[in-house]
């Protein structure tokens, strides 16, 4: 395969990886107080070197700590951050035919980056690491205005709420930095309420324009990344959903491709084109950089069965009819666990996913 030695690369993926069932067993231990949160997270250590090394062995050139440590993908960075917190609900985030556990996160002060624990996950995975680039995964800042709840003695303003999520973000960036990350990807599903007409309307039920409102998530893209250094790449997977091998949002990226595609600053974007819900490669004529790299995830993380490899190879064929081959990256369209609980598949088929995208990806760039 031809090298390629700046992130994202050929054969890529999103982060998050099955959590072993030894982890789970010490999750329950902890919260029964069977065990100390200092014996937890030696257990966490222990897998998250045996997951990194999976990865090596399997072909990646990046490496997560699968976000093993957390429960939610989002909830955990989301509620470290100061003025946020993590609350029990009435119910959980609803997906196609199940719900989640009944928690969520609420601005109740100042939204503020001080000393987030995360800070020391990133420096676990930087050390053990070794020649593989170590990758993090935090969030989007718009993930807090779109799941938050956002109470008036904080905030009355929205405008108010983004310029201090701007700022927070600045500093996590420069703390990420810091500590030696030089791959960080913010996750946003906030951007597939655009992406249907039900989605749509649910905008205008919270009294939203959705012009206004992608604006204002572009905004917050582009000024929290602003200040990164020039030697850090920093890339965003937009996501429909996934939990449970189960989503939430249907449709392609057709009515905000020209702010996603032409208007973000990111270095790269993770997109999902794995099924049908996903739409066409045609919004991809709206990217106007030819160093915007875009890693196509079209092996899904849901289900086990591996995809016809020559299907994956025409659909890459296809997108290259938009932009050049050399923007163009694979990976899986998700990751195996948003929330511990895991998608619907074994441990070993999901290296065998991964296994298929380094092959397609040799395949294809060699």
């Amino acid at each position: 395969m031809t090298v390629k030695t700046k992130v994202p690369f050929r054969a890529d993926h999103v982060g998050s990886f099955l959590r072993p069932e030894r982890l789970k067993e010490a999750r329950l231990k902890k919260q029964r107080n069977e065990i100390t949160a200092e014996q937890l997270r030696a257990i966490e250590d222990e897998e998250i070197i045996r997951l990194v090394e999976k990865q090596k062995e399997v072909g990646l050139q990046a490496v997560t700590d699968g976000e093993l440590r957390r429960a939610w993908w989002h909830f955990d960075f989301l509620s470290e951050l100061e003025g946020v917190e993590l609350f029990e609900t009435d119910s959980g985030i609803q997906f196609k035919g199940v719900q989640t556990k009944a928690h969520g996160i609420k601005v109740s002060g100042k939204v503020d980056f001080t000393n987030h624990p995360m800070i020391e996950d990133y420096k676990f995975l930087h050390s053990i690491a070794g020649e593989h680039v170590a990758k993090y995964t935090i969030p989007s800042p718009n993930m807090l205005f779109f799941r938050g709840q956002i109470e008036e003695s904080a905030y009355t303003d929205d405008a108010q709420l983004f310029d201090d999520l701007i700022v927070t973000y600045q500093k996590a960036i420069q703390a990420f930095y810091d500590a030696g990350c030089r791959y960080l990807q913010l996750d946003d599903t906030s951007w597939s309420v655009f992406f249907s007409e039900e989605g749509q309307k649910l905008i205008a039920a919270k009294g939203h324009k959705p012009e206004t409102l992608a604006t204002l998530f572009a905004r917050a893209i582009n000024e929290s990344i602003a200040k990164k250094p020039d030697d850090m790449v920093i890339t965003m997977h937009i996501c429909r959903g996934n939990f449970k091998s189960t989503y939430v949002a249907s449709g392609g990226y057709d009515n905000v491709a020209e702010i996603i595609f032409g208007g973000l600053n990111v270095d790269g974007l993770f997109l999902e084109f794995d099924d049908e819900r996903s739409g066409g490669f045609e919004p991809l004529r709206f990217v106007k950089r030819d160093d915007l790299q875009l890693v196509l995830g079209l092996i899904t993380s849901k289900f086990g069965d591996l995809e016809n490899p020559e299907h994956v190879k025409a659909r890459i064929k296809e997108a290259a009819e938009y932009v050049g081959l050399d923007q163009i990256c694979l990976s899986p369209q998700c990751g195996f666990a948003s929330t511990e609980e895991g998608n619907l598949l074994t441990e070993e088929q999901q290296w065998e996913k991964v296994r298929h995208v380094v092959q397609i990806a040799e395949d294809v760039w060699k």
